[in-house]
């Protein structure tokens, strides 16, 4: 019954593809409205998040936020189908690329792409590939569901310049491809637990934060780019930034004060469009020892 109803909801995707990215909009944006009045659990998780990380917002305007939020959520997860199905000339037109985005390919030294957790991640996953040679490179979780994690897996490889290594598995298979020239898409800010972690403020808040992107970065000599997707009102499609190399990073840091630094660039971030960010995710999940859960 799960894969016959996963085959139906990708038989949808790949139909509402055809649409025409204003309508797609509209649509998703009724998806999102649905999903804030369905979604009870995750509603109230982005409602706690916003609490905790924008406190100088009243508690109206804490609901219109995450509100809004699941409007971007539901479009992110409808355009999945023009990003796994559409032709490439279509995603090239609704792609907004800016900065440098061949800065992998000519780099002597291996390249780190920091991509924090906003709703237009696969669009940035999906620019990696399409407007440069570099092999890439990036850490999957897998989905419960075989028929969806399958889908996921070929839409986000279709252009056939990546490798994905779960979660689960060591480090050592990603520095290996790491080594043989493979750009690193790095998700930071997720709460995985603390094995490989350690607690590091989110908006003043311990956030179980993996200190990967600090050591790989210091260990294999990487330079660090950043790189952020929006998804732009209407039919205009998405804007993907690659912004300019981090020069100082990890610097003379050590890997908490590393990652703490990071951190406070992805707040930076999240404040410039706060709609946009994952709230949906329990970002506070994991607590330290003799704190009361958040959620």
């Amino acid at each position: 019954m799960k894969h016959a109803l996963a085959h139906v909801v990708l038989g949808m995707l790949w139909c509402v593809q055809w649409l025409p990215m204003r309508l797609q909009a509209t649509l998703g944006r009724g998806f999102g409205a649905l999903l804030h009045a369905l979604a009870g659990s995750r509603r109230r998780v982005a409602l706690r998040n916003v609490e905790l990380c924008l406190p100088e917002l009243g508690a109206r305007e804490r609901r219109a936020l995450v509100r809004e939020h699941f409007g971007w959520l539901g479009r992110s997860l409808l355009e999945r189908g023009l990003l796994w199905y559409a032709p490439r000339r279509r995603l090239e037109k609704l792609m907004h690329v800016e900065g440098d985005v061949g800065l992998a390919e000519r780099s002597e030294r291996p390249v780190m792409w920091l991509v924090p957790h906003f709703v237009a991640l696969d669009v940035a996953g999906a620019a990696t590939q399409l407007y440069q040679k570099r092999q890439v490179a990036s850490i999957y979780q897998a989905q419960s569901n075989p028929v969806f994690d399958r889908a996921m897996r070929q839409g986000r490889l279709r252009w056939e310049q990546g490798q994905v290594f779960s979660r689960h598995e060591t480090a050592l298979p990603l520095v290996r491809a790491v080594k043989r020239g493979h750009a690193f898409f790095n998700l930071p800010d997720m709460d995985f637990g603390l094995k490989d972690a350690a607690f590091v403020p989110f908006f003043g808040t311990p956030a179980a934060t993996l200190l990967a992107p600090a050591r790989m970065a210091r260990s294999l000599g990487m330079v660090v780019q950043p790189v952020l997707a929006e998804i732009l009102p209407g039919g205009q499609g998405w804007r993907v930034r690659f912004l300019p190399p981090w020069d100082d990073f990890p610097g003379d840091d050590d890997d908490v004060d590393a990652t703490a630094r990071m951190n406070r660039w992805i707040e930076q971030q999240i404040r410039a469009q706060p709609a946009q960010y994952l709230w949906v995710h329990r970002r506070f999940k994991t607590r330290p020892e003799g704190s009361a859960p958040i959620y």
